[in-house]
């Protein structure tokens, strides 16, 4: 039997930026279209996972992005542990969702082979391919590989009853995006193989992309994996943070998204 989790997303930094910049085609109205950053706790009875690391305050401020509570302060506030994470899944290893080495010392990390491989591959001899990676972050995960604390997927795993992973590719050689199933059914957090919903529903590609027909084909997973369109949650909206319900009073940008949408 499947069971329930309760998924929390938080909000940790923040992007000003216009539509323009997040649309493989550009755009001509050019407004106003901040980019959030997040990670999200997946929390079982039994288990609790999180997705994805974050960057810290030193990444931020040499990329130019602002950290608005530090991911560590961030999963206190909802009362996980850092030290007591035991399992992290990395939707893919781009600065902004597999940083911050030191926090989780006691985890190991759910990674696809095709994301290892490209990260350390000669697609990284592209300025373009490499330009969101961070070089400490790729030597980071593989110190953790020689500590046994990495464990490798090839596409489609199921990590506890009701948590799955599901290589999709698009963004990046080996992104793969999590089916949580939760009170409300089956959600997928989709990460990076969608920013905003706008990359989704409009079916326009986030610039930062490896192949776009593998981007597009993940999109159509993606809704083939959610019970419906209100299951989807993109990687960067800041639109999330309005649709879902606070996790708790007095917890800014942290939501809830295992509740029906408001």
């Amino acid at each position: 039997m499947e069971e329930r989790y309760e998924i929390l997303a938080i909000r940790y930094g923040h992007l000003d930026r216009t539509a323009s910049h997040n649309f493989l085609d550009g755009d001509d109205h050019d407004g106003p279209m901040p980019l959030a950053y997040y990670v999200w706790v997946i929390r079982g009875a039994k288990q609790t996972f999180l997705l994805d690391t974050g960057f810290d305050a030193p990444t931020g401020a040499a990329r130019g992005r602002q950290l608005v509570r530090p991911v560590g302060e961030g999963l206190r506030s909802v009362g996980v542990d850092p030290a007591g994470v035991r399992d992290i899944i990395i939707s893919h290893m781009h600065y902004d969702h597999a940083g911050n080495h030191e926090l989780f010392p006691h985890a190991r990390y759910h990674l696809q082979d095709a994301e290892m491989g490209f990260c350390t591959g000669r697609s990284m001899c592209i300025g373009a391919q490499r330009a969101a990676y961070g070089a400490a972050d790729v030597q980071a995960m593989v110190g953790k590989l020689f500590a046994d604390r990495v464990v490798f997927h090839d596409g489609e795993a199921e990590l506890a009853p009701g948590l799955t992973l599901h290589r999709v590719g698009g963004h990046t050689r080996g992104l793969q995006v999590v089916r949580v199933n939760t009170a409300r059914g089956h959600v997928v957090l989709a990460s990076d193989a969608a920013h905003f919903y706008a990359n989704w529903r409009q079916r326009r590609p986030f610039p930062i992309v490896d192949d776009v027909p593998t981007y597009l084909a993940a999109l159509e997973t993606i809704e083939g994996l959610a019970d419906s369109v209100d299951h989807v949650i993109p990687g960067h909206d800041p639109l999330v943070l309005q649709r879902y319900p606070l996790a708790a009073a007095g917890l800014d940008a942290i939501v809830r998204l295992d509740l029906p949408p408001l």
